[in-house]
């Protein structure tokens, strides 16, 4: 299937589509000290691949984790793409870490699945 160049700058990689997935400390400062650090999960996705996941959503209907992805990934703009959470709790111990971690680790194997899923369709070889 040929793309066009406006298509290709949304996968915003240069021989295919590019996406990330973030683990973030974030510290909430209230007043003059630390109140809590909480660690976040989220995905930055490429928009081309999110529009093509989205209208092949079908091709996806036994998989949770990417229709979870699909109903709460908000458009951020090209710059952005689609971001989604996917974990933030306040870090009170290692089992947190963990906990981060595995969502970080699910999240990645999900963005992974969509773009063999649009690389496939587009027939991008790399």
């Amino acid at each position: 299937m040929k793309i066009t160049k406006k298509q290709w700058d949304k996968l915003w990689g240069g021989t295919g589509p590019y996406s990330q997935a973030n683990l973030t400390i974030q510290t909430r400062i209230l007043d003059d000290k630390i109140s809590r650090v909480f660690l976040v999960v989220e995905a930055d996705i490429n928009p081309l691949t999110y529009e093509i996941v989205k209208q092949n959503r079908s091709q996806f209907r036994n998989d949770i984790m990417i229709q979870q992805l699909l109903d709460h990934a908000e458009y951020r703009g090209q710059q952005f793409g689609y971001v989604v959470s996917a974990f933030e709790e306040e870090f009170t111990d290692k089992s947190v870490w963990s906990e981060a971690q595995e969502r970080l680790e699910y999240t990645k194997d999900n963005l992974i699945k969509m773009h063999k899923f649009v690389m496939d369709l587009l027939d991008i070889k790399i």
